[in-house]
């Protein structure tokens, strides 16, 4: 080596990461054309670790602390390398820092509706959105797998991957876990319950902790809810059972809650939008057997009196009842048409 390079070259000292940039999640130091001294410094702050590769080889881990470059402190490099006795001269490594960070407020979705069997409506496709954080757990397996020998590796690079994980296992939850739709809508913590576990199996495969994962919404595609809707006035026009209205109760609870935040009288709203909902039947079923009940066996015959302008009336005010009931949005328009097609049928004999 001639004078002018030997000058030329540096040695490190003090190898370190302040992070300068957020959102970066695996960094190499960059060395150059420079070698690490002897007894140098390795600090690696708190949230961080620090890995050593020789030649694309994976040696030392440090975590949290002030290190001091031996023989004795990095001893898979030592053997690596071959140096059978200590060591008094600069070497070259690759160093790797990882910030270990839980990274917190990460969106998830689903770009496309998951196709899932459901017992009570067969097959359904399911879209979701909602919140979860994780952080970098093991350098070893991240280094490996996803981030590699790359200068910098990103919090958005990352994610890209992640999102395909978490898709692939929600998919693979919900469909063996069998829990109908209804009781997705209604109760969300439980459809997170069945992902969750699956899914921090699937991210420590890739050295990545699943530190939290929620679901703030679960619904059908338009399409799909425009059916339910009508399966739902149809097993009111029918008259439900005592299980399908307390599936309807829950899907009308499921609905009511993310849109509480949308109307004026926000969360203190849900008890009307419940209220509504339960009442719905109830006020169907009164109107359509006032109208429509046919009379029974033995049952008296209506006064022969009583004047005809009455029953005119009285339909009338059904009517004006049930264009309520639509303008309210407690009743579809088919049911409105269905229904009010029956009562000027009997207005007009």
């Amino acid at each position: 080596m001639g004078l002018g390079s030997f000058i030329k070259k540096q040695f490190i000292d003090v190898l370190q990461w302040n992070e300068e940039v957020d959102g970066v999640l695996a960094w190499r130091y960059p060395m150059q054309d420079q070698e690490i001294q002897n007894g140098g410094v390795l600090v690696v702050r708190e949230s961080q670790m620090a890995v050593f590769v020789n030649e694309g080889q994976i040696a030392d881990v440090f975590g949290p602390g002030t290190h001091k470059l031996t023989t004795q402190t990095l001893p898979l490099l030592t053997n690596l390398k071959n140096w059978d006795k200590l060591f008094d001269s600069p070497f070259k490594s690759d160093v790797y820092y990882f910030s270990t960070r839980v990274q917190t407020g990460r969106k998830w979705g689903t770009p496309q509706p998951i196709t899932i069997r459901d017992k009570d409506f067969d097959m359904v496709r399911v879209r979701a959105f909602g919140m979860y954080s994780y952080r970098v757990a093991d350098p070893r397996l991240f280094f490996k797998e996803i981030s590699g020998t790359r200068e910098a590796y990103t919090r958005d690079e990352v994610e890209e991957q992640l999102r395909g994980i978490l898709m692939a296992t929600m998919a693979s939850s919900l469909g063996s876990a069998q829990v109908p739709f209804l009781d997705m809508a209604a109760n969300q913590a439980l459809m997170a319950q069945q992902v969750k576990g699956d899914l921090a199996t699937a991210f420590g495969r890739y050295g990545i902790g699943l530190d939290e994962f929620n679901v703030a919404s679960v619904s059908l595609p338009e399409e799909l809810q425009a059916a339910l809707d009508e399966r739902i006035s149809a097993g009111m026009k029918g008259g439900m059972s005592a299980d399908k209205m307390a599936g309807f109760t829950k899907y009308q609870a499921a609905t009511a809650i993310p849109l509480a935040a949308q109307n004026e009288g926000g969360m203190a709203g849900i008890g009307v939008g419940l209220g509504a909902g339960v009442q719905l039947g109830q006020v169907m079923g009164q109107a359509l057997g006032a109208s429509l009940a046919p009379a029974s066996p033995g049952a008296p015959a209506p006064a022969a009196a009583a004047p005809a302008a009455a029953a005119e009336d009285s339909i009338e005010a059904r009517l004006e009842k049930l264009k309520g009931l639509l303008d309210k949005g407690l009743i579809t328009a088919t049911d409105y048409d269905s229904t009010k097609a029956e009562l000027l049928k009997k207005l007009l004999g």
